[in-house]
């Protein structure tokens, strides 16, 4: 997915200065969304310390992305929407409000799908109690918020096809709204297919509403929001590297940089709903 740049009509020239990142969420009720927002973002500053990086939300929290980009007045910035899919808020939400910011603006591409976001996934499956060598009964049903977008779908089928790929076992994409199966619908159809051992990968940035009522429904291990694991802030760097036309890989995990075109060739995995892997064990998959 390539980065859009857009920019107001009150823009004019650009001020010296390595642009601001700023991490786009979305915002939640839940107040333990905004602490592992913050977070994530003191990750992203140790990581990098001299890049400025800013937080706007969408809605439900502050600040709200319209009151960040007022903030930088006319400097430059990379936006970096800390979402895993493209969908409404990616595709108008945020340009809507690029184009009445006084901000000369780039905006990334949205986290998903990414090699450095199955890593994440797969860290948190480990955490939760996945096995090194999964047995031929399991399975995995990953669990995302949903959306009406067939693109926001596709992303995260091939999301699924990556980690399926991974781990060496079927990942079915399942969704909390707006698009189906629901997780537990995922969960019967797996169970149904012979596989004993379903677990549900949280395909969340951060706690919430719809987090919380997937990780419900899981009949076994089920894996933590992707909240503040070392490669969501790798891979926020890295969308900003690619927005800016820079490599991106210096900071990406040492199993990450090889190149290659590995996430083609795992999104072709997808089948039916259900992403199942072309070999029983893959090494860690290249990152682009």
């Amino acid at each position: 997915m390539r980065a859009t740049t857009v920019t107001s009509s009150r823009d004019t020239a650009t001020p010296g200065g390595t642009p601001a990142l700023v991490v786009v969420a979305h915002g939640s009720r839940d107040p333990r969304a905004l602490s592992t927002v913050r977070a994530l973002l003191d990750r992203v500053r140790a990581l990098r310390p001299a890049l400025p990086v800013h937080l706007g939300h969408l809605e439900l929290n502050a600040p709200l992305l319209p009151d960040t980009l007022t903030a930088l007045g006319a400097g430059p910035a990379v936006l970096v929407p800390l979402l895993l899919t493209r969908g409404h808020h990616v595709k108008r939400d945020i340009p809507d409000t690029v184009a009445a910011s006084p901000a000369r603006t780039r905006v990334a591409a949205p986290l998903g799908p990414h090699p450095l976001l199955v890593d994440a996934l797969h860290a948190r499956l480990t955490e939760a109690g996945w096995p090194a060598h999964p047995a031929p009964d399991h399975a995995v049903v990953l669990a995302s918020a949903g959306s009406r977008d067939p693109e926001s779908r596709a992303d995260s089928s091939r999301t699924a096809a990556l980690l399926a790929t991974r781990l060496g076992v079927p990942v079915v994409p399942a969704y909390a709204s707006a698009a189906t199966p629901t997780v537990p619908e995922a969960v019967r159809a797996l169970t149904v297919r012979g596989y004993r051992r379903v677990a549900v990968a949280s395909c969340f940035t951060a706690p919430g509403r719809f987090a919380t009522q997937c990780m419900a429904a899981a009949p076994w291990i089920v894996s933590e929001p992707l909240g503040t694991q070392r490669s969501m802030a790798h891979l926020l760097l890295h969308r900003y590297d690619r927005a800016r036309g820079i490599g991106g890989e210096k900071n990406a995990p040492e199993g990450a940089r090889a190149s290659g075109s590995a996430c083609g060739a795992a999104d072709s995995a997808a089948v039916a709903g259900c992403s199942t892997p072309s070999t029983a064990r893959t090494p860690a998959i290249s990152a682009s």
